[in-house]
This record gives structure tokens, sequence and C-alpha cells, in this order.
């Protein structure tokens, strides 16, 4: 059973913010690649099928699949990890989230559902409305 990554989306106002992000990284045929000063412990369940959950505006909002992760040394910074990832974003059902500093392990059982397979119609709400049906308790 894979476990994911979860980590806060900082300078990302909205879903769409993200996904024009994503868009332009595409377009210069960048592949998405996170930095962090730790290699997970568990990477190897990382890797199983495991996704970056982000956090964005004080919910988690999105996922990208992880592909892999590479030890790097940057410039003036020392050894971090690279978390590689699909440039495909996966909304996921709005779920609250406090902040906190780096990445954390998520379980697969605590993972939100991705919205297209959530139920019939929820792929066609904008995500605000999602997450206030979500914290209604309606989803």
């Amino acid at each position: 059973m894979p476990v994911h990554l979860l980590k806060i989306a900082v300078g990302i106002d909205s879903i769409e913010h993200f996904q024009e992000r994503m868009k332009a990284r595409r377009k210069a045929g960048k592949t998405f690649t996170h930095y962090t000063r730790h290699m997970p412990k568990r990477a190897e369940e990382v890797l199983d099928g495991g996704s970056l959950y982000w956090i964005v505006k004080g919910h988690i909002a999105v996922r990208c699949p992880i592909v892999g992760l590479e030890e790097s040394v940057l410039e003036n910074k020392g050894p971090h990890c690279g978390i590689v990832m699909k440039t495909q974003l996966i909304p996921v059902l709005p779920l609250p989230r406090r902040p906190h500093q780096g990445w954390r392990y998520l379980e697969a059982e605590d993972a939100p559902p991705d919205v297209a397979t959530a139920g019939k119609g929820t792929d066609k709400l904008p995500p605000k409305l999602l997450a206030e049906l979500r914290d209604l308790g309606l989803l």
C-alpha cells in the first residue's frame, strides 16, 4: 500500500493558478521536481504509487503522482532530495488542513478521494464550492 506526501503550495492562490503554472512547465518541456532537505525514510512506500498532495489556501486540493526520488546537491544549499512528479494535477475533494513546515506523510486511508471518483457531477463543481460542501459535511 502506498504512502503519500503532503506539502503546502507556497505562493499558489488557487487550483487554477497551480494549473497555469503547470501548463507553463509543460510548454517549456520541464519536469516537475520539488526539492526538499530530507529524503523520505519510507521512500519505497512513496514510490509504490504515492502522490504529493498539495495544500492550497488551507485545504488539501490537488495531488501529483510521484515518479521518482533523487538525491541532489543544490548550489550553496548542500544535499537535498528531489521529488520528481508528473506534471498532471489531479483535483481531490477538499479537506481542511492546518499549515505545517516541510512535508508530512499522508497514509493512503487518510487521503481525500479524487474529485473524478467522488460521485456523479462533483467534477463539474468549482473548487471553492466543493470546499464549502466538504466543510458542511455534505460530501
